[in-house]
């Protein structure tokens, strides 16, 4: 068989799965959050934060050293101790995140469906479920042709959005037939963002009243990681500052820190848990915290801040602690996400929104491909 015949067969049989030649070809933006455990137990975090810690690109250590710290140390002794904190913000529906980032996902495509009716948005996680092979798995069967990987992460890191990157490449190439692709490194500098944020903020304060102080909380990262070229401390601190300027506070009224640290080598500075002891030990009575590192609200936030770190900064001497919720799937964060689809889908027809050639060519393609079929004894 010649090579353009082998060529057509391919086509023609991949025709009869998805019927590219039938159908308009789609676009689709694939919105990727971090994960979580299918359930708030021990059984069900095992295999997650397997998952999960084993990525070189969270962390960064020899790895034969790290197989015998992660099963012989981590594994049995964070699993159940994890599954104690899930347990604390789990909801009815299941995990706030996963719950909350298909709001935001169905929201999203809502949102598409007004103009650009050939934009599909799927929802995937880096680790657990649902998983980005599946999400990869209907770029074939639905005739998406391109695809804008939009990583819900504002700030870029190697440890979050490169590691999205990694998944999504790698699973590509299981295909044959790829899609166009574009990828969202971060957005941190985008204005509606910003701005979303900081009327987050704004409402909060109107509703409870100003704190004596507002911090800003980012998740962190080893320090190695910011000397080996990451741009995410340096991102964060931009981010921080352009809203807590949008929000005119003066630089005594903000701080900003970094949570959730892993280990005994050192992390991004200041910790959060830290600060927070030292502010209530020199008296400031009233904080308020929110997380602009976080699109969606999630263990990180809704226990390690709104529970625990409560609870640290009281015992210090503090009064009282209130958490900001992330933007979730508030309209405000579906209209920046909007925004930002389309800057980035600029040039793709299914972005024009309308009646294109593609799909007003649908009739002759269809006739073209049945005759190449029956010529070919296909169909």
């Amino acid at each position: 068989m010649s090579g353009s015949r082998e060529h057509l067969v391919e086509s023609i049989d991949a025709t009869r799965q998805v019927k590219p030649h039938r159908e308009a070809a789609r676009a689709a933006v694939l919105m990727v959050n971090l994960g979580t455990p299918e359930a708030p137990t021990a059984k069900a975090l095992r295999p997650y934060l397997k998952q999960f810690l084993s990525d070189r690109r969270v962390i960064e250590v020899p790895k034969l050293l790290w197989w015998f710290i992660l099963h012989g140390i981590i594994l049995p002794f964070r699993s159940p101790r994890s599954a104690k904190a899930y347990a604390r913000v789990w909801t009815e529906h299941g995990s706030p995140l996963l719950v909350t980032s298909r709001n935001l996902a169905h929201k999203l495509e809502a949102e598409f469906r007004k103009d650009l009716p050939r934009v599909k948005v799927m929802l995937a996680m880096t680790y657990g479920q649902p998983d980005i092979d599946s999400a990869i798995d209907r770029i074939r069967r639905e005739n998406i042709q391109r695809l804008l990987v939009l990583p819900l992460y504002p700030q870029y890191s190697a440890t979050t959005t490169a590691s999205v990157f990694d998944r999504v490449t790698d699973s590509l190439k299981r295909l044959r037939w790829l899609p166009e692709v574009r990828f969202v490194n971060d957005f941190h500098h985008d204005q509606n963002w910003q701005a979303a944020v900081a009327g987050s903020i704004r409402r909060f304060r109107q509703a409870r009243g100003a704190p004596d102080k507002l911090l800003f909380s980012f998740h962190g990262i080893p320090k190695r990681n910011l000397l080996a070229g990451d741009p995410y401390y340096c991102q964060c601190q931009a981010s921080a500052r352009e809203i807590a300027g949008q929000l005119g506070l003066a630089d005594e009224a903000w701080t900003l820190t970094f949570q959730s640290r892993l280990g005994r080598a050192e992390w991004l500075k200041p910790y959060t848990d830290q600060t927070l002891k030292a502010l209530a030990r020199q008296g400031v009575k009233k904080l308020q915290v929110v997380c602009p590192g976080f699109s969606v609200d999630c263990l990180e936030t809704l226990d390690e801040i709104a529970v625990e770190g409560r609870q640290e900064f009281i015992q210090a001497g503090g009064e009282s602690l209130e958490y900001i919720p992330c933007l979730n799937d508030s309209p405000e964060h579906v209209k920046v996400l909007n925004g930002l689809c389309r800057r980035h889908g600029q040039g793709w027809p299914e972005f024009a929104g309308g009646r294109d050639a593609g799909e007003s060519t649908l009739e002759a393609r269809v006739e073209r491909a049945a005759a190449a079929a029956e010529q070919l004894g296909l169909e």
